[in-house]
């Protein structure tokens, strides 16, 4: 038994904080949660002494891509290292992001269910993975890889954990669902328009999966147990996604468009993941014409969130991290704060919030008895202060399920409230 007492807690519901709270832990799970005078704690328990300190949920980031290193041609083809290398850098990239205070991934494309295994069986540390495998998009689509000479990734061979994503009319996106289940997938993850990073002529508002093929692509997934992640981020394709019945919509800078979208997302419950952070790289350091995508888009990006904040549309915090800077996850959260989110509903969108997109409010999201013990102890409060929780020293515990990665709090003797 492990007592945490006398923490200010943000539980990850998007409620007001508790001061002076305890929360109790049983093994891998939450036992009791409340005020600290009305928790009883069992003698013999060991007492974390949490005072002055923040206690809040494990961080989640619903949309990254752990096992990607760059936006070159020749790392994004695996042609620049062997693929043992590239595995083990990939493992690192895992831990480290667990470091970084995040106890939940929803990997958005590339990780393959080797690396969900070795978390879940202890070959390496890593937050809890929830995976895609790879994205699916239609011929001429972002899954199809073609250098600026029309070559193609498949030449250069196929690894059966990770099949090619491309599939197009109604029958060929079912079968490639289920070749990605039967690969591992636990959510499906395909696209609707091309993005910021997609070559000349396959753009943000270019479309790809026509409205068929994606409701097929949806109803096959939701047939197999399994949900939907969209890239769409505007034109025709956007509203495709919404319509066609994806889980959230990743990117989505074009929503505020027709604010009718919004409202579509609202009713049906739909998720909005911004990624403010792989625009905010794009902007500043991507290749030109990537460059003016990212510029072009930021504006009315701004404008999306602000009016799905109003439409009351749920928003997660998602990085799009991979091709730039992994285990700076947090970013994101600054970076929703600078474009106009409340400091609260930021790190909603990256615990409560997030943990529903995931298919995990039940386990991971909120502090509450019954739930997993993903907790995150900060020096300091992200209320008043976000940048914060990307301040490693800042980070003073970090449980996963009850078992601490790190621990710097204080062991006290209990005393009476």
């Amino acid at each position: 038994m492990l007592a945490i007492v006398g923490g200010n807690l943000i539980d990850g519901s998007g409620g007001p904080p508790l001061e002076n709270a305890t929360v109790l832990i049983d093994g891998d799970r939450i036992l009791e949660v409340g005020p600290r005078a009305a928790v009883s704690v069992p003698e013999g328990a060991e007492v974390l002494d949490a005072a002055g300190h923040t206690v809040m949920p494990g961080l989640i980031d619903v949309h990254d891509h752990l096992a990607s290193g760059g936006y070159g041609l020749t790392g994004r083809w695996g042609m620049d290292e062997p693929l043992s290398l590239g595995n083990l850098k990939t493992a690192q990239v895992i831990e480290d992001t667990l470091a970084a205070g995040y106890t939940t991934v929803r990997d958005a494309g590339g990780l393959d269910a080797g690396f969900k295994m070795a978390v879940e069986q202890g070959l390496i540390k890593g937050p809890r993975l929830v995976i895609s495998i790879n994205i699916m998009s239609p011929t001429g689509g972002i899954e199809d890889k073609v250098s600026p000479s029309g070559h193609r990734k498949l030449l250069l061979g196929h690894d059966p954990l990770s099949p090619h994503g491309v599939a197009d009319g109604v029958d060929g996106v079912r079968a490639k669902v289920r070749e990605l289940v039967r690969c591992g997938a636990d959510q499906i993850k395909f696209a609707t328009t091309g993005g910021a990073s997609g070559r000349p002529g396959n753009g943000p508002l270019d479309q790809a999966y026509a409205l068929d093929e994606a409701k097929a692509l949806v109803d096959e997934a939701a047939a197999l147990g399994r949900g939907t992640l969209c890239h769409a981020v505007g034109g025709t394709g956007l509203p495709i996604s919404i319509k066609a019945g994806a889980g959230s919509v990743e990117h989505g800078c074009y929503l505020a468009a027709n604010p009718d979208w919004l409202k579509m997302m609202a009713d049906q419950g739909t998720f909005f993941t911004p990624t403010f952070e792989v625009y905010d790289f794009h902007s500043t350091v991507s290749a030109p014409h990537i460059k003016v995508r990212a510029e072009a888009l930021m504006d009315i990006h701004i404008k999306s969130v602000e009016l799905a904040i109003k439409e009351g549309v749920r928003i997660v915090a998602g990085t799009d991290a991979g091709g730039f800077v992994h285990g700076d996850n947090a970013r994101e959260l600054e970076l929703m704060v600078e474009k106009g989110m409340s400091n609260m509903l930021a790190i909603q969108a990256a615990t409560g919030h997030a943990a529903e997109c995931c298919g995990l409010g039940d386990d991971v999201g909120t502090l509450a008895a019954g739930k997993l013990a993903d907790v995150l102890v900060v020096d300091g409060d992200p209320l008043r202060n976000i940048s914060i929780l990307r301040d490693r020293s800042k980070l003073l515990l970090i449980m996963k399920g009850g078992e601490a990665y790190q621990n710097r709090l204080p062991v006290m003797e209990l005393m009476p409230a």
